[in-house]
Parts: C-alpha cells; sequence; structure tokens
C-alpha cells in the first residue's frame, strides 16, 4: 500500500487513567492502582494510529495554553505528526478521565476544555487522501471541515463517536461513517448498516468488539469476525479501528478488505496498556493479517 496523507480533524486529551480489578457500580467506589498520565483525545488518537500505520497525518484541532497542552503537543509530535494545525487557546486542555477494569473493559468520562473552541476554516487539504472527523468537537466545526474536503474532493470519514444529535447536514456529506452499537442504535434505532446508509453516508461500519465488524456499501453487506488476541486494555482500539479502515478505505481496498485489516488493527491495540502507547505499526498488522489468512 502506497503512503497516504491523512488529515485529522479532532480532539487532544490528557488521559487520566486508574486500573481497577473491577469497574463501579452506580454509586460505587472501587479502589485502584496509581493514576497514568497519557496523551490522548479521539483526535490525536487517531492520528497517531495512523502515523503508526505508516500514513503521514496532519492534525488540527486546540488545547490550553497550559502545560498539560504543550505536553500533549510534544507527545503526539514525537510520534511523526504534524500538529502545526493545532491552535493554543485561553482556555483549559482537555481531560479525558478514565477507569479500566482487569480484561480491558473501560469506562470514561471526558471534559471537552478547549475541544470545545475548535472551529476549522480554510483548511489547506492539499494532498490530502482523506478527512477523518470524531465528535469530541463541536458538530459544527465537523460540517465545516466536511464542507471543505468535499469541495476538494476529498473523501470524509466520519467516527461519530460519542454520539451527539444534529448531524442531520454532516451525515449526507459522509463518505464512510464508523460507529458502535451504541451509536448506531441512538442513530437509527439498531445495528442495520442498511439503515444508517439512508441518513445519508455512502458506506457504513458498525463495530462489535469481540464479534468483529459488520459494514456496507454499494458493493454489499459485509461481515467480519474478530482476531483472537490477549487483551488487556480496550483503550485506544476503536481509535485504532477508525485509523486502519480510514487508510484502507482510503487506498481503495473493498470494503470488507478494509474492515478486515481495521479488525487486526483494533485487535492488536487490546494487547497493551494505553491508547496511543498500544497502537500497532504497520509492519505488526500486516503479520497478524498475514497468519489469520
Amino acid at each position: 500500500m502506497r503512503e497516504l496523507e491523512l488529515f485529522v480533524v479532532g480532539s487532544l486529551n490528557m488521559d487520566l487513567t486508574v486500573q481497577v480489578t473491577r469497574l463501579p457500580g452506580r454509586g460505587e467506589t472501587v479502589a485502584g492502582a496509581a493514576v497514568v498520565r497519557a496523551a490522548g483525545g479521539k483526535g490525536a488518537n487517531q492520528a497517531v494510529a495512523a502515523a503508526r500505520l505508516g500514513a503521514r497525518v496532519r492534525l488540527v484541532g486546540q488545547v490550553g495554553d497550559d502545560a498539560l497542552g504543550r505536553e500533549l503537543l510534544a507527545a503526539v509530535a514525537r510520534e511523526g505528526v504534524d500538529v502545526s494545525g493545532v491552535r493554543q487557546a485561553p482556555a483549559d486542555t482537555g481531560v479525558a478521565m478514565i477507569v479500566v477494569e482487569d480484561g480491558g473493559e473501560n469506562m470514561i468520562t471526558i471534559a471537552r476544555g478547549a475541544n470545545g473552541l475548535v472551529r476549522p476554516t480554510d483548511l489547506d487539504l492539499t494532498g490530502a487522501d482523506a478527512l477523518l472527523l470524531q465528535l469530541e468537537i463541536p458538530v459544527d466545526a465537523c460540517l465545516s471541515a466536511a464542507r471543505q474536503a468535499r469541495a476538494h474532493g476529498v473523501p470524509v470519514i466520519l467516527n461519530a463517536a460519542p454520539y451527539a444529535h444534529g448531524l442531520d447536514e454532516l451525515l449526507p456529506l459522509v463518505d464512510l461513517l464508523i460507529v458502535n452499537e451504541g451509536e448506531a442504535a441512538a442513530l437509527c434505532g439498531g445495528t442495520d448498516t442498511a439503515a444508517l446508509i439512508a441518513l445519508g453516508p455512502r458506506a457504513a461500519v458498525v463495530t462489535l468488539g469481540e464479534r468483529g465488524a459488520r459494514g456496507q456499501d454499494a458493493a454489499g453487506a459485509c461481515q467480519v469476525p474478530s482476531f483472537p488476541v490477549p487483551a488487556v486494555d480496550a483503550v485506544g482500539a476503536g481509535d485504532t479501528f477508525c485509523a486502519q479502515l480510514a487508510l484502507s478505505y482510503a487506498a481503495g481496498l473493498p470494503l470488507v478488505q478494509a474492515v478486515r485489516r481495521a479488525c487486526a488493527a483494533g485487535a492488536l491495540a487490546t494487547t497493551g496498556h494505553g491508547a496511543q502507547t498500544a497502537m500497532p505499526t504497520g509492519d505488526q498488522v500486516e503479520r497478524l493479517f498475514a497468519r489469520a489468512s
């Protein structure tokens, strides 16, 4: 696969993660291990994942004019991501509070901070093979970016996570929609990919966790199983899936092949702790893909 250029408009958060033996119930306190601080945010995570997978990546977003913001920018830049489009705003840097239980399941709460101020204008999409968006920034920001991409003939890929209202104008601009089961249900009342496509996108993929993923485009529907791996932490797996799917889709692979590669990448991301720290390289994905073929 040739080197692709991915343009990501999205969030940057500082992740604060605590490992627990089990997730707490409503109103319950559960003791955990020490707090681990690491770079995160869906925009930054998907940008780093794509860079690890071998793409040239440009990231547009916003952090606070504070120590956490500068730390985030440095961490993402070290991964080879072009962060010249990330601005510093007079606001707090976004923070994600993450609780991860043994086995990988997690709970996440986000304080949006500077991510809520993202307003992409005059994007230089020269050379971009695809635009990748998520919903940790305002829907209006995604809509502006998508309109600019469409005007330049750049495919638009939307990971509609976390679910947000007011997507009626955005979805018809989307070439590929990526959601999990909960997000799909919020959008169309179920997980039927045909119902998702009826909302406007040209193709749709629903991730199913350990059951893999299903997708649909003009060529038909597909169901792809997961790759069995020793999972320890699912944080960042979905973002890795999205990055690999975006790259495979931009490269013109049939949807079923693109989804299968994305499942391999997402599975590998669960075999280490943390989001960006556990993301695989392109070579690792190719080896797992080859062994399972």
